[in-house]
């Protein structure tokens, strides 16, 4: 697929394949209205009144339709099963994490905006179907969003894919910014950004921020993860209203080794 122009003549189509996750109607949500109860073990949970955890489906309409879920399977939940097992080897590991990537840039591809297409087939006859505009890109937050690139380039064979390095501060551990390569004509596009695991999410936030000072809009922002934290989902949303998040799972804790069991670094 090559690299796609955005086109706002097609926002109305994107605003409608956004709701395809959440059944939130014209719910307006605050976030602020969510409280997020940090446990020793860095566990999260999310209690909107104190009463008890929400799953993903009650966390998903607080935070409204920016956050999108994969469709839960048999298939999902194996993944994610064997993923999140310890004694998993590295071989299963990659093989199955390289099959959730998959599923979850498929559906990030489905946000993308396209055009009605007629096309001729071999017995000549016409066929009413679609196509994807020019001007997206990748960008993977190194080292662990790297892992995504390539169930990217599976899909979209000559798309561009810009990086990121960000880093904690050894002295403030706050996020830093090192390195930031992309696209020239990266304001002009929409971006899928690829992250796995969203913990806190201060990484993610400071990669957004590294965009928006290229010229990049928040609402063609489309988050490629995982896993995430109830927290770092609604860290993100808090901060930047209108950029989108895909992830598979939303779980108070995290499988927080996945880049190093990927790249066999653990």
């Amino acid at each position: 697929m090559p690299c796609q122009q955005i086109s706002s003549s097609n926002s109305d189509h994107a605003a409608m394949k956004q709701v395809r996750f959440a059944n939130n109607g014209n719910v307006s949500v605050n976030v602020n209205d969510i409280s997020v109860v940090a446990h020793k073990d860095n566990e999260v949970d999310t209690k909107p009144d104190g009463t008890g955890s929400e799953d993903n489906a009650d966390l998903q309409t607080l935070l409204g339709p920016q956050l999108k879920l994969l469709p839960l399977n048999d298939q999902i939940r194996e993944l994610q099963t064997i993923i999140r097992d310890k004694s998993t080897s590295r071989g299963d590991f990659v093989f199955c994490a390289d099959r959730l990537i998959r599923l979850v840039v498929e559906e990030g591809l489905n946000q993308l905006p396209y055009t009605e297409s007629t096309v001729t087939t071999p017995t000549g006859h016409k066929y009413e179907g679609v196509k994807f505009e020019r001007g997206n890109c990748g960008v993977s937050i190194m080292r662990s969003g790297e892992a995504m690139e390539q169930g990217l380039r599976d899909c979209c064979r000559s798309i561009r894919i810009g990086k990121i390095l960000i880093q904690s501060d050894e002295e403030t551990q706050k996020a830093k910014v090192y390195y930031a390569k992309f696209p020239p004509d990266i304001y002009r596009r929409k971006v899928l950004l690829m992250y796995p695991i969203l913990s806190t999410g201060n990484t993610v936030i400071e990669a957004v921020r590294v965009l928006i000072e290229h010229g990049v809009q928040p609402k063609h922002i489309i988050l490629l993860s995982l896993f995430s934290t109830p927290h770092g989902a609604k860290s993100i949303i808090q901060e930047f209203p209108d950029i989108t998040i895909l992830t598979t799972e939303v779980h108070p804790v995290a499988p927080t080794h996945f880049g190093q069991k990927y790249f066999g670094t653990d």
